[in-house]
Formats: C-alpha cells, sequence, structure tokens
C-alpha cells in the first residue's frame, strides 16, 4: 500500500450524500477549497435507496388512487398497475444507480471527490483507502464534516442472517415483486412500503408492536392510513412483535408474540435506524464509535472547534431535507469562523443556528392518504408544558376537497400556543395534503400570529381553503 502525498483543503466532508454535497457546495460557494470522500455512489442513500426510489414507487400507486375517485375518469383506470414499467420508472429515477451525473455536478463546483472509505486520523485529518488498495491523507485548514448517514437496524433474532431480510435499500431496488410480503414496522418506511408493494400486487402482512401506524404523529394520521391499507387488502396487525424468523426452502416463515405463523416470501424489518459513525475514525478524536454525533445549532461537534457533525448522524431530524437545511447552516458557520467573523448566535433565526430542527420540522408520508405534519402533536406540544389548545377540521367539509375527489377523506388539525398566539403545530391527512405542508411551515417557522392568519386569504375552491375552516374553528372556540 502506498501513502500518497497529504492534500490540503480548507474543508473535508465524509460522505456524498446530499447533505454532504450541499456542505461542501456551500464551502466552495463561500470561496473555501474543498474535499469529499464517499465509498458508495455520490449522491448516497436519498438518490438510490430511500427518498427517489421510494417515491418513484409510490407516484403511480398515487396518481391511481386519486383518479379512481374522480367521475369520468374512474373507468380509464380500473386494471393493475403496469409493474415493468413502474420499476422502469423507478430505475431511471435513480440513473440505475450510477452517479456519473452527480459526479459531474461535483466537478462543476470544483470539489474533489476521493473514492474509498474515509476516517478521521486525529484532528481535521482524514484517511481515504481507495477502492485500489491507494491511500490518501486529506488534511482540512478549518472543518472536517461527517455526514456519513445512517443506516437501517435489524433486530437480534437467531438466524436473522441466513433468512436474508429487506431492509430498506432492498424494499426500494428490488427488481420483481413479492407474492407475499411480511414488513415489520409501523413508521414511515413501513407504512411506504406496505402501500407501494400491496398496489403492485404483493399480499402485504403487517406488523406493528406498538398500538398503531405512525406513532409520531397525530393518532388520526395512523388510524386513516390503516383504514385506508386494510382496504386495499393488507393485513395490519398491531400490537405484535416478531419472536423468530427462519427461510425454509424460498419460503418465509414468521412466528408472532401472538403465536401466528405467517409464511411469506420476503420480509422487510423497517424497524429503526442506527448512524453510520462505527467506522469513520470516532477514536482517534475521543469519541466513541458507532454513536450519535452531539452537536450545536451550528452542527458543530461538542468539545470541538472544527469538527462538524450534518444530517442524520446527529439525530436532530432524520429527513434529508432538514440534513441539507443543516449543510447550509453549517456551510455558513464554516466559511464565518474561516474568516473570523462572529457567528449570529444570538439570532436563533440567523444564518447559522438550526433552529428549525428543535420547532418547525415538516414530513410528509406519501400513503394513500397522504399524512403531513410540521412541529410537535398536541401530545408533544403538551408534554414539553406549552399552554395550547388544538381545532380539527374534516377535511371533507372543504369545498375544494369534494372537487378534489369523490367522497374524499381526510382531517387537519392546528395546535396554537395559548400564551403567544401562534401556530406550534399543524397536522393534515388525506389525498394531495403533502402540497399543504410548505403552508403550515411557514406559519410554524415564522411564528406568524393567528390573528395575522386570519387575513392570508386561501383560493376558493382549493384543499387550501382547510385553513379558513382551522381558524374559524379556532376563533368560534375562544
Amino acid at each position: 500500500m502506498t501513502e500518497t502525498e497529504t492534500n490540503v483543503y480548507d474543508v473535508v466532508v465524509v460522505g456524498a450524500g446530499p447533505v454532504g454535497e450541499n456542505v461542501a457546495d456551500r464551502a466552495r460557494a463561500a470561496g473555501l477549497s474543498a474535499a469529499i470522500v464517499e465509498s458508495e455512489l455520490v449522491g448516497g442513500e436519498c438518490s438510490y435507496w430511500a427518498c427517489m426510489p421510494s417515491k418513484a414507487l409510490l407516484r403511480p400507486v398515487i396518481a391511481r388512487a386519486d383518479a379512481r375517485r374522480v367521475p369520468g375518469l374512474r373507468q380509464a383506470v380500473q386494471g393493475p398497475l403496469d409493474t415493468a414499467a413502474v420499476l422502469a420508472h423507478r430505475d431511471y429515477f435513480t440513473s440505475n444507480w450510477k452517479d456519473d451525473g452527480q459526479v459531474g455536478w461535483l466537478e462543476g463546483i470544483g470539489v474533489d471527490l476521493y473514492r474509498g472509505h474515509g476516517r478521521l486520523d486525529g484532528p481535521r485529518r482524514v484517511t481515504v483507502e481507495g477502492p485500489g488498495g491507494e491511500r490518501h491523507v486529506l488534511t482540512a485548514r478549518h472543518a472536517v464534516a461527517v455526514s456519513t448517514g445512517s443506516r437501517a437496524v435489524l433486530p437480534d433474532l437467531p438466524g436473522i442472517a441466513d433468512v436474508k431480510p429487506w431492509t430498506s435499500r432492498e424494499a426500494t431496488s428490488a427488481q420483481a415483486v413479492p407474492g407475499r410480503l411480511v414488513v415489520v414496522g409501523g413508521g414511515v418506511v413501513g407504512v411506504e412500503m406496505a402501500t407501494a408493494w400491496q398496489a403492485l400486487g404483493s399480499q402485504v402482512t403487517l406488523l406493528v408492536r406498538g398500538g398503531g401506524l405512525l406513532p409520531r404523529m397525530e393518532p388520526f394520521a395512523g388510524e386513516l392510513v390503516t383504514e385506508a391499507l386494510t382496504e386495499a387488502g393488507a393485513d395490519v396487525r398491531t400490537g405484535v412483535s416478531v419472536e423468530a424468523v427462519t427461510r425454509e426452502g424460498g419460503t418465509v416463515v414468521v412466528t408472532t408474540s401472538a403465536g401466528d405463523r405467517i409464511e411469506a416470501d420476503e420480509i422487510l424489518f423497517a424497524t429503526g435506524r442506527a448512524p453510520r459513525t462505527d467506522d469513520v475514525g470516532l477514536e482517534t478524536v475521543g469519541l466513541t464509535p458507532g454513536s450519535w454525533l452531539d452537536v450545536d445549532d451550528s452542527c458543530l461537534v461538542t468539545g470541538t472547534n472544527w469538527l462538524y457533525g450534518v444530517g442524520d448522524v446527529n439525530h436532530r431530524a432524520l429527513l434529508t431535507h432538514q440534513g441539507k437545511y443543516q449543510a447550509r447552516i453549517a456551510g455558513a458557520a464554516i466559511a464565518a469562523r474561516a474568516a473570523g467573523v462572529p457567528l449570529l448566535e444570538t439570532d436563533p433565526w440567523g444564518a447559522h443556528s438550526a433552529t428549525a430542527d428543535h420547532a418547525a420540522v415538516p414530513q410528509v408520508v406519501f400513503t394513500d392518504p397522504e399524512a403531513a405534519s410540521v412541529g410537535p402533536s398536541l401530545a408533544e406540544a403538551e408534554q414539553a408544558g406549552h399552554r395550547v389548545r388544538a381545532v380539527d377540521v374534516d377535511l371533507a367539509t372543504v369545498s375544494g376537497a369534494g372537487l378534489y375527489a369523490d367522497g374524499y377523506r381526510g382531517r387537519a388539525r392546528m395546535v396554537v400556543d395559548l400564551d403567544t398566539e401562534t401556530v406550534r403545530g399543524v397536522t393534515f391527512v388525506g389525498p394531495g395534503v403533502g402540497e399543504l405542508i410548505h403552508s403550515a411551515t411557514i406559519a410554524v417557522a415564522g411564528e406568524v400570529p393567528v390573528d395575522r392568519l386570519w387575513h392570508a386569504v386561501p383560493s376558493y375552491p382549493t384543499v387550501s381553503e382547510v385553513w379558513l375552516r382551522l381558524l374559524e374553528a379556532y376563533r368560534d372556540g375562544k
């Protein structure tokens, strides 16, 4: 193995997913030199095994469901989905698992790419073991950013490796539809993949240890998604866990805590995530391998003045859009510190503070119906000690919803802080509500007074008229 000459950059980024790419981009935009290290595909989990392929699988499913609710169109879309076309559409959006385009983008902004496994090797130093055995040593003048993301966690069941279970990666990249699929876990990955594969022809059994789906959202979100999955033919079982799983020939055999035996062709475990920090050299800078990174609002790792943990690795919000937001914050903070410019730490909404991580994290679950939320649920706000009140609206009563779909089913909730008279959280569940959530995010992040929102007039007849109904319900209930 030959050690190359040490290369010096202002910023070195480990992990070239969307988060790492944005850290590098912000560094270059500030006039700093930057290198990025990637052991797999440039573009990361989101581009090839998460956001893009999962939504490409789900889009035809949701579009067909919406079309079937429109008179005059319903009869034209009664047949099955074209599975080959759906999978080809998915493959297109993953660039067939090739990263040429994203590599070209890095080259275009002047970021040097090092392929291989990157590890910290003491302060401001990263070593890269290349695919051909070559070794690069990178030194950072100002900052190293760890943006290596997270990985799926499998439960500790005897012989599980022999079963070759699916994780989110296999679920989004599978090249054939399993006849029978067991999905374990009722979070976002579990319900989205249950929705997609059930619609593509699998007989899905969804096993959930807790009392319902989407436990981190308002309870009605999981209830409406459960109802829809059941109507689509999925078998949703709550309050059960997997006690044992084996593969007998080509069949997966699952034994549940209820004593049931379930046979399937594949099993997907969507039961949690862990940080990809177990082999990135944390021990060389006094940190614990495999741990989540504790960071401040500029994403600077606690106890350092040069190491940043951006994206999933800091466990603040395991969402691509939130990680990219953090990357913009971290990039601005790195540039300011490099230039000796004071950070705007006294301004919680300034360029150097990821305040939205605490108060205004939006999320869309692309099931049928969609579920979208921002800010805390009613229970979370109350548990945090806030004096709040929730108002609910049946989305079917909104004029635009009736035009959007016959038999529209959905619900909206607005959580109002009674001391500040601002919106703390909003949840929408129903067809098409993913496009509503940014208006709620602006209201929450901007701390817009309810009295001011009264003058933000929704267009008629759109589903966004739900805002008027929510505000009326709040005023009338005073």
